[in-house]
Parts: structure tokens; C-alpha cells; sequence
């Protein structure tokens, strides 16, 4: 079984089944703190796969995850925050793509590192950047969500940093990202297509990986308590940020 999970994932065995737990985690984590999967996925797993090949594979599990934990989004959210979002993100996708294809696979893979430790450091010292929380500022978070997207799938980071610059109310901002979300796989999909790469690699080893993703998420949903939801936040930040340091610091040696 082991063997056709490497042969579907296009890995060395034992480097698929690392992967494969990494999912895993990092479903865990998204199920009982809300955000973290492709952040913790692209910290760990880096070095397994170039961030080239991760992006549309994370595409897919992504899009399981966002399916599982969007009940309510579209009640709750809010479209004048979500459309400006969307279409920065729209237009930041292809030139994050278009910086992680011009790059040699080493570089990319240390770009992605240190861009997902800075947006985990930026949220775990919960600094807040007033210039975000303004009209143009929110078309600015798109485009920079795209961007990191297109270089490492963690748009979503972006969108937190712009969460905790706006002081609105937690509920509706998840909300509001849910429907972001939702309207922007099918753009960044086009893009990834347009791009060349959602190849059939690329699906079958997203559709592999969303099982253990999906997995994940419904056992992080299981395992959420209310009285520890408040440690929940920066131990994720810590470890993905760790996690990131420590792959550039092998990256770079």
C-alpha cells in the first residue's frame, strides 16, 4: 500500500510517507486553530518538494479544507470586504507564480521559507499595520495575498495580518475569508492552468494528499476546547515560524 502511495505522490517511499503525516498535522492544526494547513505543509515539506510542485497540490487540499469548515461563512461574511480581497488576489496569483517559475527550485524553496517565518512572526507579535485596515489598503492585502499564493499558497497569512489591523469582529472576518476563499479557487485554479502547472502529477498528488488533510481538519475540529483556545494561536505561529526557520537554515547550508 505504502509503495502505490509513493507511486501516486511521484516520491520515494519513505519521503511520501513524510509528507503524508505532514498533511496530516497540518489538517490537525487547521481544524482546531482555523488556519495554518498550507503555512505549516510549505514550512515542513519544502524540502521534500519544491514550493513549484507543492502550490497545486495544496490547491487541492485547500479547497477540501475550505469545503469542511465553511459552514456559515457565506451568512456570516461580509462581500465588501471579500470582493477587494478577491480581486487583488486575482491579480497578485500571476506574478507570485510567475517569480516562483523564474527562479531556480533552490531559491523559491528559500523565498517560500522566509516569507511564511515573517508572516508567522508577524502575527505571533500581533503587529498591527493601520495602512491595511483602509479602502486601499484592503485591495493592497489582496494583491499581496495573491502574490504569496502564487510563491508559497499562504495567502491566507496575508488576510490574518489584515484581520488583526482592522479590529473587526473575528466572526465576521472568517466569514468574510471563507467567501474570499471560495471565489478565488476558481480564478487561482485558471491561473495555475494558464501557468502549466496543474498538471496530472499535480492532481494526483493533491487528490492524495486531501484525504489525510481532510482527515485532519475533522479531527482538529474534535479536538477544539474552548478553555485552551486561547494558547491555540501562538503555539501554531511558533511552530510554523520554527518550522520555516529551520527548513531556510537547511536550505541555506
Amino acid at each position: 500500500m505504502s509503495a502505490q502511495l509513493a507511486a501516486w505522490l511521484a516520491l520515494p517511499e519513505g519521503e511520501a510517507l513524510t509528507l503524508l503525516l505532514i498533511v496530516l498535522l497540518a489538517g490537525i492544526v487547521r481544524g482546531f486553530s482555523g488556519f495554518g494547513l498550507s503555512a505549516l505543509t510549505m514550512a515542513a515539506a519544502a524540502l521534500i518538494v519544491p514550493p513549484v510542485q507543492l502550490i497545486p497540490a495544496l490547491w487541492f487540499v485547500e479547497l477540501t479544507a475550505n469545503l469542511l469548515l465553511m459552514k456559515g461563512g457565506f451568512r456570516d461574511g461580509d462581500l465588501k470586504v471579500a470582493l477587494p480581497l478577491f480581486i487583488g488576489g486575482t491579480a497578485g496569483w500571476p506574478l507570485g507564480l510567475f517569480l516562483t517559475t523564474s527562479v531556480s527550485t533552490e531559491t523559491s524553496r528559500l523565498v517560500a521559507l522566509l516569507l511564511v517565518a515573517a508572516l508567522a512572526a508577524l502575527q505571533l507579535a500581533n503587529i498591527r499595520i493601520p495602512a491595511m485596515a483602509t479602502r486601499p489598503g484592503l485591495y493592497g492585502t489582496g494583491l499581496l495575498s495573491g502574490v504569496a499564493s502564487g510563491l508559497a499558497s499562504i495567502g491566507g497569512m496575508v488576510v490574518a495580518v489584515y484581520i488583526l489591523s482592522s479590529g473587526q469582529p473575528a466572526w465576521r472576518m472568517r466569514g468574510s475569508m471563507v467567501i474570499y476563499l471560495v471565489l478565488g479557487s476558481a480564478t487561482s485554479l485558471a491561473i495555475l492552468l494558464a501557468f502549466g502547472l496543474m498538471d496530472r502529477e499535480a492532481l494526483m498528488r493533491g487528490l492524495v494528499l486531501s484525504v489525510p488533510g481532510a482527515l485532519g481538519v475533522l479531527v482538529g475540529v474534535r479536538l477544539f476546547t474552548p478553555r485552551l483556545a486561547l494558547w491555540y494561536r501562538p503555539f501554531c505561529l511558533a511552530l510554523i515560524a520554527g518550522l520555516a526557520l529551520w527548513g531556510a537554515g537547511r536550505a541555506l547550508w
